[in-house]
């Protein structure tokens, strides 16, 4: 039997973040745990707002605690590949302008977000992948880890699961993310995984490629979402539940419509936090469950 679908949303005012820490099946048990860093990132987001700092800079700083934090399936901590590696997947995108920057297949380094800021920032390329990604980080001035920093024995575990035919409870999900809406009206997203458990070498989901695993554009909304890349992928979820939002439809039914849609039309599950230029987020999940945060002037709230 499938899960519900669950939605929730709210008003952030006059700017606020978001984010969530991946669609998956956590033990009831530690879900609050996950909630919890959740609002410790979307708590630093915000703190880069009230600083003056923009939602593009507020996206890349929670998706940083997230990638930091060992509890999620993004940069230390992340799931391993079928080679027992790390291999990250990041996006971030800005909604004045369109900008974006991806990498995909990336080894070796901490925090991918920062390095896909980097791509959006040098404005050359938009999605860099493996080797070409490490080469164009060092010349950006990161500094490469190696496995041993990046390993958790949790990701471990999880990867002997897999092996042996069952799918690893208690993972956080396939990805994290963050969406902001500053002072300004600008809006941001970023996403930024894993992946998969025993994932073949070289698979690269959703979470790096603009319009399906984020998205953002002043006009309509920001999306980022999280679940099963592949479905992400084939119905370009994030600009799907955007594009819900530019025709009018509030944040929380353009999220839920999308996860709902992805279920429906393909068996997919997953989901999405999204926010729209009047200050509107939504949320919304297909699985057992996914961590989430939001923070504003005035308050703010998480769950899971």
């Amino acid at each position: 039997m499938s899960e519900p679908i669950v939605s929730q949303g709210g008003f952030l005012g006059r700017f606020g973040v978001v984010v969530h820490g991946g669609a998956g099946n956590v033990k009831p048990e530690r879900r609050a745990k996950h909630a919890e860093g959740c609002l410790r990132a979307a708590r630093a987001g915000l703190e880069v707002l009230r600083q003056g700092g923009c939602a593009l800079d507020a996206v890349e700083r929670a998706a940083r605690v997230l990638e930091d934090d060992t509890l999620f399936n993004a940069g230390t901590g992340a799931c391993l590949d079928e080679e027992g590696r790390v291999a990250h997947d990041a996006s971030i995108m800005e909604g004045r302008g369109l900008a974006a920057g991806a990498v995909c297949d990336l080894r070796g380094f901490a925090n991918p977000i920062s390095i896909a800021r980097a791509a959006l920032d040098d404005g050359r390329h938009v999605l860099y992948a493996s080797e070409g990604a490490a080469r164009f980080a060092r010349a950006r001035g990161f500094v490469p880890v190696g496995d041993e920093a990046l390993v958790t024995e949790a990701a471990r575990e999880a990867l002997a699961t897999a092996r042996e035919g069952a799918a690893p409870m208690g993972w956080a999900g396939n990805t994290i993310g963050a969406v902001a809406l500053d002072g300004h009206g600008l809006l941001a997203a970023a996403t930024s995984t894993g992946g998969m458990v025993n994932k073949r070498v070289g698979r690269v989901g959703d979470s790096p490629i603009i319009g399906a695993g984020t998205y953002a554009d002043d006009e309509a909304g920001a999306v980022s979402t999280t679940g099963h890349g592949e479905g992400m992928i084939r119905l370009c979820i994030a600009r799907t539940a955007v594009e819900h939002m530019r025709g009018g439809v509030a944040a929380e039914e353009a999220v839920r419509r999308s996860i709902e849609h992805l279920r429906a039309r393909i068996g997919s599950t997953g989901g999405a936090i999204a926010i729209d230029p009047r200050g509107n987020y939504g949320l919304s999940r297909s699985t057992a469950s996914m961590s989430w945060a939001a923070t504003w002037a005035e308050g703010e709230a998480s769950g899971f």
